[in-house]
């Protein structure tokens, strides 16, 4: 148990929508004491390889403001910090996913992830964020005639397990990601197909069986992200 929550439970989720007043979708999506501002915001246009195809483009970007931290972090101005850079296109694949790209027209949906306040599983705070904020977005668009078909066709979320000593755990924070023997982030969609599955053994190797019982764990989390996702989405998903 941790802090009165079992190894397959979430930490505490709330997620406030339209958070910041945009021609898209916004979403401040907690995990814990991690907070993740999602917005995502439709220009015309795209890039040169899809110029002329009539398909779109889904695109992401992820920056940790500098007091998201325990100490304070330099903004990425001058030179992309390479976490960041890899955070951001996990979610910008994880998130292609969701889209039918030729129902998009020749549009570029960007989806932005701030972190507000980082305490483990940022990045599956931002998937699942970056989600609510694509499909809050489509439903904005549709009504305003800037979309003529809804491109959604699948539901993402993200979530992070691990093993802390000898023991699963579901949704890490930071105290327990940094003593992890092995960590893992999921992204799923609807159907229960893998997005994206990152595991490492961090302090040591895992067995086959740890690996079926952190996805186990991992199944339960995603489950319950895609049922307060669709609490707070238009009827159409």
């Amino acid at each position: 148990m941790r802090s009165g929550r079992g190894h397959d439970e979430l930490r505490p989720l709330s997620v406030e929508t339209e958070f910041t007043k945009t021609s898209g979708g916004s979403v401040l999506i907690s995990f814990g004491e991690t907070r993740v501002l999602c917005t995502a915001l439709l220009e015309s246009g795209v890039p040169p390889f899809l110029a002329g195809t009539g398909r779109g483009w889904l695109t992401a970007e992820y920056a940790m403001l500098p007091s998201s931290t325990g100490g304070r972090k330099r903004r990425d101005t001058l030179k992309p910090d390479g976490r960041a850079t890899e955070i951001q296109r996990l979610i910008g694949r994880s998130l292609r996913h969701a889209v039918d790209l030729s129902k998009l027209g020749e549009n570029t949906v960007f989806i932005d992830c701030d972190v507000l306040q980082a305490d483990g599983g940022t990045r599956t705070a931002a998937i699942t964020g970056g989600f609510i904020a694509l499909a809050l977005g489509v439903a904005k668009w549709l009504s305003e005639g800037r979309l003529s078909e809804n491109p959604l066709i699948h539901q993402v979320a993200a979530v992070s397990a691990g093993v802390v000593d000898d023991e699963p755990l579901l949704d890490l924070c930071y105290r327990e990601d940094s003593r992890a023997q092995v960590d893992m982030n999921f992204v799923m969609d609807e159907t229960g197909a893998f997005i994206e599955l990152q595991g490492t053994g961090e302090g040591r190797a895992f067995t086959q069986q740890e690996f079926s019982t952190l996805l186990a764990v991992g199944q339960v989390g995603i489950d319950k992200l895609m049922e307060l996702q669709r609490s707070c989405l238009p009827s159409f998903f």
